[in-house]
C-alpha cells in the first residue's frame, strides 16, 4: 500500500484576511476565493488547502481554539536580502513579526511572521 501525502491545510478565521496574506507570499488565489469555505492551491507542487472554522466543525464535529505552535509553514526566498524586505512589507501592512531577520546558526536567513490566525510563519533564505 503506497501512502502520499495529499495536502496540508490550515484552518482559518477570516478567510480573506488569510488570503491576501498567503498571496503576499506569492500563491496565486483569485480574488473570487475570498468567498469561499475552502480553497486549494497548488504552488511548487505542494497544496495547501485554506479552510474557515466553520468547516473545521462540519469536518471534525467541533472546533476548538488551538493554542501553542502547531505547524510551521516555511517560504523560501530568492536571497537573504528578500527574507528582510519580504518580513519588512509582511511587519508594515499589520502582521505580527514573531522573530525579526537573523542568521541561523543552520546557515539560512531566517525570520519568523504570524499570519492572520496567529500560525508561525517562516521565510528563509
Amino acid at each position: 500500500m503506497a501512502v502520499q501525502l495529499k495536502r496540508m491545510g490550515i484552518f482559518v478565521k477570516d478567510m480573506k484576511k488569510a488570503l491576501a496574506f498567503y498571496r503576499m507570499l506569492g500563491l496565486a488565489i483569485p480574488e473570487s476565493a475570498d468567498e469561499e469555505n475552502h480553497v486549494e492551491v497548488e504552488h511548487n507542487g505542494l497544496r495547501l488547502a485554506v479552510a474557515t472554522r466553520e468547516s473545521a466543525q462540519v469536518v471534525y464535529g467541533s472546533w476548538e481554539e488551538p493554542s501553542g505552535y502547531r505547524i510551521e509553514l516555511a517560504f523560501q526566498c530568492d536571497s537573504r536580502e528578500a527574507v528582510d524586505e519580504l518580513y519588512r512589507q509582511l511587519t508594515e501592512q499589520g502582521h505580527i513579526g514573531h522573530r525579526g531577520p537573523f542568521d541561523g546558526f543552520w546557515g539560512e536567513r531566517y525570520a519568523i511572521v504570524q499570519d492572520p490566525d496567529g500560525n508561525l510563519i517562516s521565510l528563509a533564505a
